[in-house]
């Protein structure tokens, strides 16, 4: 997306002048959508993230400034220019103060608008990083229709124009690495290496040498210089996903280096200059680890300069079908399957799930059901089967109680071979309560008779 394809949000009461701005805008090469009050704008953002709002000041219910301070709330780094008829000197500076992008009174002078509104776009880039890189190829591989994910994309985006540190915190399976790679592209630095390092996955003896360097004879088994990943990202990014397992005695090192921007190999008797952005990454509560003694308060406050919250999938349904027909279009072509798509049921059961183990997991499951599918559709047993559904299907108290009765009674029949006496004493309740169990779950125990 380029700043002429930028979506704007118009609202206004005055459904002449929302149609007449909507004309000039999109003659001007915006994409624009307009709403007619405040409460309707705010139900808007709900779904959908436009790179800038353009509302006016004064409308029935909800007012232009009301409605920036809502959306100031929850996405700081959206913009927003208000327009009034009733404009003066001391309104401008309370909104501007306020933290209002630009304010226009009316009539304003359409160059005047279209000025502020690529100013707006500029400094607030949204989807579109300020460089000569390809427009949205930072972000193409985040799949994503959520409001939240927009705005932590908004937030990405801007960011990404500098080379502060960024830790970025979410749940396992939620695409840390996905957003850092995005960071890393959408900045200054991109043309030079992006290297990751999963700081849980080497041994402790192992991650000073693989991070820092060693030197030839450092140690049993160095039989030759080695740079580590601080010189190999030289120039770029180096992301050290899950900090939080970084031994202490480590972070002292680790800190050292970003304090000094130099690294020390094992062995060596001189540092070696570098010049990497680090963006780090935890699943952990890092604050609850400062606090434990279990991770430096200084080390976290120097990566945590700028801290980006990824939402969990159960946060984002509205990603859960765009996510699941993505990987089926990719995994379709990788295993050569003639899939176009899932059932409906399969579908949403697959939206109704609460993916602990959030995109990740839904890839494996879609992953296991292209693999077993033997039709054009995914079924519903086939995404059962995929999610082990009787440990992650999320149902109602009532309705486990059912399946768990059933189940229970299926067995103790099974056991007695439907002798219903027999299974009454086994399960301790007496015939006629247990023959209205049976009843409840429409059970024939002369079925189980010759089981």
């Amino acid at each position: 997306m380029n700043e002429m394809a930028a979506k704007i949000l118009l609202v206004d009461d005055d459904a002449d002048l929302l149609e007449l701005l909507s004309i000039r805008l999109s003659a001007s090469g915006y994409e624009v959508e307009s709403v007619n009050s405040a409460e309707a704008a705010l139900n808007h953002l709900d779904v959908s993230r436009p790179q800038l709002v353009i509302t006016d000041m004064r409308m029935s219910g909800m007012d232009g400034l009301a409605l920036f301070e809502q959306i100031h709330r929850t996405s700081p780094a959206l913009p927003v220019i208000i327009l009034t008829a009733h404009g003066s000197i001391p309104d401008a500076v309370a909104a501007v103060q306020r933290g209002v992008f630009g304010y226009l009174a009316k009539p304003f002078d359409s160059k005047t608008l279209l000025a502020h509104i690529a100013q707006a776009l500029r400094l607030t880039p949204g989807s579109m990083p300020q460089t000569d890189a390809p427009a949205a190829d930072w972000r193409a591989s985040i799949i994503t229709q959520s409001a939240a994910m927009e705005d932590l994309l908004t937030r990405a985006s801007l960011v990404a124009e500098g080379d502060a540190s960024v830790l970025i915190q979410g749940d396992s399976g939620t695409g840390k690495e996905l957003l850092a790679q995005a960071i890393h592209d959408a900045g200054k630095r991109r043309a030079r290496p992006f290297v990751a390092v999963n700081c849980a996955a080497i041994p402790e003896q192992l991650l000073e040498s693989e991070l820092f360097g060693h030197v030839k004879g450092a140690f049993t088994g160095a039989v030759r210089d080695h740079k580590g990943l601080f010189q190999a990202a030289e120039g770029g990014t180096l992301f050290l996903d899950e900090i939080g397992d970084m031994p202490l005695l480590l972070q002292v090192k680790l800190l050292r280096v970003i304090q000094e921007r130099q690294v020390r190999p094992v062995g060596a008797a001189q540092a070696v200059e570098v010049n990497v952005r680090i963006i780090s990454a935890t699943h952990r509560d890092l604050k609850a680890s400062v606090t434990a003694g279990e991770f430096r308060e200084d080390l976290y406050y120097r990566l945590n300069v700028v801290a980006l919250n990824i939402p969990p999938l159960a946060e984002r349904r509205e990603d859960i079908a765009l996510l699941a027909n993505h990987f089926l279009r990719q995994l379709a072509q990788k295993y050569t399957k003639k899939v176009n798509g899932f059932a409906p049921e399969a579908m949403a059961l697959l939206v109704g799930a609460p993916w602990p183990g959030n995109v990740r997991q839904l890839m494996n499951v879609v992953e296991q059901c292209v693999v077993l599918c033997t039709g054009a559709l995914v079924s519903m047993t086939l995404v059962q089967d995929a999610m082990h559904k009787e440990d992650v299907e999320m149902v109602s108290f009532e309705e486990a109680r059912k399946r768990f009765e059933r189940d229970y009674l299926v067995r103790v029949l099974k056991i007695t071979a439907g002798n219903v006496t027999q299974a009454a004493r086994l399960s301790q309740r007496n015939r006629t309560e247990f023959y209205k169990l049976l009843q409840r779950h429409r059970l024939d125990a002369a079925a189980f008779k010759h089981a």
